[in-house]
């Protein structure tokens, strides 16, 4: 077959890199962590993905001001608040104004027949009516007696406190000038939920900016003062950051040093010019290749391009020294073939990856190094200008020849290294290795210290235990947080779990509301077991007509429904805990630790 003129190669070829241009001008770089997540999850996998995208602890940030006068720092928090809440790239932002807490507590007090896990027939008889007085009139001599004694006449069984035991464990932030502030007072904190998933993270640093933004415009701001952030957007964002940083340092890096090094080589800046034609070519054949696969290249995928860099030179080199040498063709395109061979196999693997990320790395390499190799062999050779021939490094090689000869002496010492290699590790075997996943984590240890310092602040807990499923509609996600309520409260009980928290003990299913209300005794018998049930007990029945008024009222209320919940700090924690995806609802039940630590394998 009669090969195609020098010309038309070239055109061809330029329109290849004029088309790969034109697809990667319309190409979506992203830098989220969706890319390096299995294809095909398992049950637990998934569980996490779901946790990275929807919950509320991937879409956190814990904000805290420090510096100038208390009064100072709850102003900026007020200000700071209101300005992040008119903006939609923020779901919700609390800093424990008063209006809030107010809200809060008035949601719990006023539907407490509706939320107390503690309402059933019995508890509203006579006797059991009797004992849960008894109860709270002995609750008053205890260290919380002036937080109850205002809940006594109109709450005396208690369903308040039984509400707020659920919660039992927690540890609510401190309150100053109407704002939460740290366990010392020297910082005024607040919490932001994104709006976006906790996989996108340009989304994530954008929004992150904005709290930046919003912070640096606020008037009346002394120069002493400053913002501080942390939650896992704000590490994932700062981890993001800190690879591409780092990726980007190298791949420089490494092209200066073998740019100066062919250079060095060649002494010709021409053929130093010619060499790279396959590199770019490969790297925007690469490029090309997994945008049209994927319909997007992640950030990461194109830091790998410094793979191309150590082998498409090498392709070039092959091609100078042949036409140097007056070689035949033939032997110098058997050589790269064999070369990009086996590199298609090295990187094939990567392809049939569960992650989609290393697909891609592979499929950019593969078609990269191909396209590399072809411009080499049929491109190239058009390029070269007729006189130029690489210089001749005949001494240059005898010079190193003659070094590695010497060195073949101590082929001795290579055999003493393995030797003492091999005993080291066999005496350090046991701690020699580090199976702890944050030993491979970019995250500073200052910035591992503010976040664990704010979340203390905040009143936050362990979060690395979970119990996530998921349901095909909210009724059916909250009858089963109450079934799985019912394990967890055992396995509490039994101090296998420090405590968790439910979607149900914020909003009980409406089958569970339904079945408190029946609960509740008509006004007939309501009076009639109080009047017995506070025989014996220094309370008289007439000093609680607001609690019979309570329980008529609660026999008669509505459903709760979500939206009683609205500008509620405990809304922001049901949202956290029942997320609305588009074939349902997952529901993720944060789990705390006992003293001993939660038994995995027990909580399954």
């Amino acid at each position: 077959m009669k090969p195609l003129p020098q010309k038309i190669i070239l055109a061809l070829w330029a329109a290849a890199m004029l088309a790969a241009i034109a697809v990667i001008a319309q190409t979506r770089f992203i830098a989220d962590l969706s890319a390096f997540m299995p294809k095909t999850p398992s049950v637990r996998q998934q569980m996490l993905v779901d946790q990275l995208r929807d919950g509320a602890i991937a879409r956190l940030v814990l904000v805290g001001i420090e510096g100038g006068s208390a009064e100072e720092r709850a102003r900026l928090s007020r200000q700071l608040t209101g300005k992040l809440a008119r903006d939609p790239q923020f779901a919700s932002v609390q800093d424990g104004d008063a209006a809030t807490s107010e809200r809060d507590q008035r949601y719990y007090f006023d539907n407490r027949y509706l939320l107390s896990p503690a309402v059933t027939p019995a508890r509203f008889g006579a006797a059991g009516m009797h004992q849960a007085i008894q109860d709270m009139i002995d609750e008053l001599s205890g260290d919380a007696g002036l937080a109850i004694k205002p809940l006594l006449p109109r709450d005396p069984t208690g369903e308040t406190l039984r509400i707020i035991d659920q919660f039992g464990g927690d540890t609510p932030p401190r309150t100053d000038n109407g704002v939460w502030v740290s366990r010392d007072g020297q910082r005024a904190v607040l919490m932001a939920q994104l709006a976006e998933s906790g996989l996108n993270t340009d989304a994530q640093a954008r929004a992150l900016d904005s709290i930046r933004a919003a912070f640096s415009a606020l008037p009346n701001r002394s120069a002493g003062t400053r913002l501080v952030m942390s939650g896992t957007s704000v590490l994932s964002v700062a981890s993001r950051d800190t690879i591409q940083g780092e990726v980007a340092r190298l791949a420089t890096v490494g092209t200066v040093l073998v740019v100066c090094l062919l250079l060095l080589i060649y002494r010709s800046p021409m053929l130093l010019l010619l060499g790279l034609v396959p590199v770019v070519s490969g790297a925007l054949a690469g490029i090309a290749a997994v945008s049209l696969a994927f319909g997007h290249v992640h950030g990461l995928t194109l830091g790998f391009g410094t793979t191309l860099i150590g082998e498409a030179v090498d392709y070039s080199i092959y091609l100078f020294m042949q036409r140097s040498d007056g070689a035949h063709p033939s032997g110098f395109w058997r050589t790269i073939r064999l070369g990009v061979l086996t590199s298609i196999v090295g990187f094939a693997a990567l392809l049939s990856s569960s992650f989609p990320g290393l697909s891609q790395l592979g499929l950019y390499s593969i078609s990269g190094l191909v396209a590399a190799a072809l411009v080499t062999r049929y491109v190239l050779p058009g390029l070269i200008p007729a006189g130029a021939r690489l210089r001749n490094l005949t001494r240059f090689g005898a010079l190193l020849q003659r070094v590695f000869d010497g060195l073949a002496r101590f082929y001795w010492l290579i055999a003493a290294a393995g030797v003492l290699a091999t005993a080291l590790v066999v005496v350090n075997r046991d701690t020699l290795w580090n199976h702890s996943l944050t030993a491979l984590s970019p995250i500073t240890k200052a910035q591992s210290q503010l976040d664990l310092q704010l979340r203390g602040d905040l009143g936050g807990n362990d979060t690395r235990y979970v119990a996530s499923f998921t349901a095909p509609d909210q009724e059916s996600a909250l009858v089963a947080s109450e079934r799985v309520d019912a394990v967890l409260s055992r396995l509490a009980r039994a101090q296998t779990i420090g405590g968790f928290h439910a979607p149900s003990q914020l909003l009980p299913s409406l089958a569970m509301q339904a079945a408190r209300r029946s609960a509740l005794p008509d006004e007939r018998a309501a009076r009639q077991n109080l009047q017995t049930a506070v025989a014996g007990l220094p309370l008289s029945a007439d000093k609680l007509e607001g609690f019979l008024a309570d329980l008529r009222a609660a026999r008669a209320q509505a459903p709760l429904t979500r939206a009683a919940l609205a500008g509620t700090a405990s809304g922001m924690l049901l949202d956290s805990m029942l997320i609305k995806r588009p074939d349902g609802y997952l529901v993720l039940m944060p789990l705390r630790p006992s003293g001993e630590g939660a038994h995995g394998d027990q909580i399954d």
